[in-house]
């Protein structure tokens, strides 16, 4: 038996072999299906998880690795009271998303470098989101929605 931490819930799975990618677990198993399978060799970042705060490519790490580890998707980034994060609310403001694809592995990758660095600069998001792909190339668009989360995330800590 193979036991996750996936958003804040352990899931006991049975019959999952340790080797099956983290991503079909997710996907299959879990009905978690915002992380996306895009090229299956940790190139395109379409399937990007956290886990332990660390962006990771889901489609190539066996579940067994992520067994004692949190692991977070972009359904448990908004509040249990639906509240969306931050980043998902500038991603609609900023109106990021064209075909969507692409769009929970880079918000996976922007949440990471937002809690390791609140106040990013342009270099410091190319950096971060370096290997996750847009085709629709909303990379501009996905650079204002992070300095505008950023913004909004730090008005709320002022606040509190």
């Amino acid at each position: 038996m193979l036991t996750l931490d996936i958003n804040g819930r352990e899931h006991a799975l049975d019959g999952v072999d340790a080797d099956t990618p983290l991503l079909w677990v997710l996907r299959d198993e879990l009905r978690l299906v915002g992380a996306k399978y895009g090229c299956g060799i940790a190139q395109c970042g379409s399937c990007t998880v956290l886990l332990d705060g660390e962006p990771v490519r889901a489609c190539v790490l066996p579940a067994s690795a992520a067994a004692g580890h949190a692991v977070r998707t972009v359904e448990g980034l908004a509040g249990a009271d639906g509240t969306l994060h931050p980043l998902q609310e500038a991603w609609i403001r900023e109106d990021v998303a064209q075909c969507g694809y692409c769009q929970s592995g880079q918000i996976m990758s922007a949440v990471a470098l937002l809690e390791a660095n609140p106040a990013p600069t342009d270099a410091d998001i190319d950096r971060a989101l370096d290997g996750n792909l847009c085709r629709c190339g909303t990379y501009l668009r996905i650079r204002r929605a992070i300095h505008a989360a950023a913004a909004a995330m730090a008005r709320r800590e002022v606040a509190t």
